[in-house]
């Protein structure tokens, strides 16, 4: 079997990374399978995470985000341009790679993907959710775009041979789709330590960007503070973003210097999360939150705004973590109360938080892929 997988890049910590790491090691180690990745926007950096030696990497050097800071005319020009030179090497790629199975990860080659007749199928992975174009609520003509492109989306989406989403709960969004399939994400617990829950620290993770929602952590980490009672409780957050000096400055004026810090990402978070007896996820929108399973697999209780797609279908509420409404600051504060004055209640949701491995089991997640790829080439 032979796959090759279409993302932006593999330089960024995120999660999306990781996962894309955890897959092409799974598959790569089979006999028999080979598997390469390819990329648009590498700018000849590193992957953060290291990828096995036999996973072959290459960049087609389109480098979309170069026009990140242009003009929305000069954005929309440059990006139709781009999208063409994409479409001209990506072609000439898998024809002469001639692979079984293109993974696209979204968004930058799904619309013409289907069209390049190399006689692979091809599968579309989503990794946000349907909505995630809109949910930042831009005005104007970016606006027009977003909405615009979502439509679009759903055109798109039917006419790759399979559909793969995170979550049943964004399954419902895109209705019944003939091709759709839902397939998690993989629970990995490779630290051979967990969580005592005994250190009076909290841990978030993810980019330092408007998806991610630290801003609203802040505001509920500073109600917390208000009560007088966790003035010895840290709130470490780790990652790196265009709002990274933004988020500063909130805590800064919030005089919360002594109980918060950002610290750059680090591909050893699993010690991070083991020395934290809570991770709170502040997202606006997420396709699955990667961030939950990983902390949970670590023993380490969560709680999260239920916010589009992936907290409801991880969290059991009360039992292995908390979910408030989403947006809800002052909720989010009383659940970190709640879970930080109280050590058994800790250690009750830590406990229930390891046997997410047992739902989201590499084994599990990797056999539904497997079958699914076993089965389109079959056909």
């Amino acid at each position: 079997m032979k796959i090759i997988y279409c993302t932006h890049s593999t330089y960024n910590p995120g999660g999306m990374e990781r996962v894309l790491l955890n897959k092409v090691t799974y598959l790569s180690a089979l006999p028999e399978w080979e598997v390469s990745v390819v990329t648009t926007d590498q700018h000849q950096r590193p992957s953060f995470y290291p990828f096995p030696e036999k996973v072959r990497m290459t960049d087609l050097e389109i480098n979309y985000s170069d026009d990140n800071d242009k003009g929305i005319w000069k954005k929309i020009t440059s990006y139709l341009c781009k999208r063409k030179e994409h479409k001209r090497k990506l072609t000439a790629l898998l024809l002469k790679e001639k692979p079984d199975i293109v993974v696209s990860l979204y968004p930058s080659e799904s619309s013409f993907i289907p069209d390049i007749k190399d006689g692979s199928k091809k599968v579309l992975e989503l990794h946000f959710n349907k909505f995630f174009r809109i949910q930042y609520g831009r005005k104007g003509i970016i606006g027009l775009i977003d909405r615009w492109r979502t439509r679009q989306d759903e055109r798109i989406v039917r006419r790759f041979d399979k559909f793969v989403v995170l979550t049943n709960e964004d399954k419902g969004y895109w209705g019944g789709l003939p091709n759709i399939e839902v397939i998690p994400n993989a629970a990995i617990h490779v630290s051979k330590n967990y969580s005592e829950v005994k250190n009076k620290r909290v841990i978030a993770v993810g980019r330092l960007d408007y998806q991610k929602g630290f801003d609203r952590l802040i505001q509920a980490w500073k109600l917390v503070q208000h009560t007088g009672r966790f003035s010895d409780w840290k709130l470490d957050i780790f990652g790196q973003g265009e709002w990274r000096e933004m988020l500063q400055q909130m805590i800064d004026k919030q005089g919360l210097q002594n109980t918060v810090k950002i610290n750059p990402p680090t591909n050893a978070i699993l010690n991070e999360y083991v020395h934290s007896s809570l991770l709170v996820m502040s997202s606006n929108y997420e396709g699955f939150g990667m961030v939950l399973v990983e902390a949970m697999s670590c023993g380490v209780p969560v709680i999260s705004f239920d916010c589009k797609c992936g907290p409801k279908d991880i969290i059991q509420p009360g039992i292995n973590g908390l979910l408030v409404p989403n947006g809800d600051i002052q909720a989010l504060a009383d659940a970190m109360m709640k879970v930080m004055e109280d050590e058994a209640y800790r250690k009750m949701l830590s406990l229930n938080a390891r046997k997410v491995v047992d739902t989201y089991s590499e084994q599990a997640v990797m056999s539904q892929w497997i079958l699914l790829f076993t089965s389109i080439t079959a056909k």
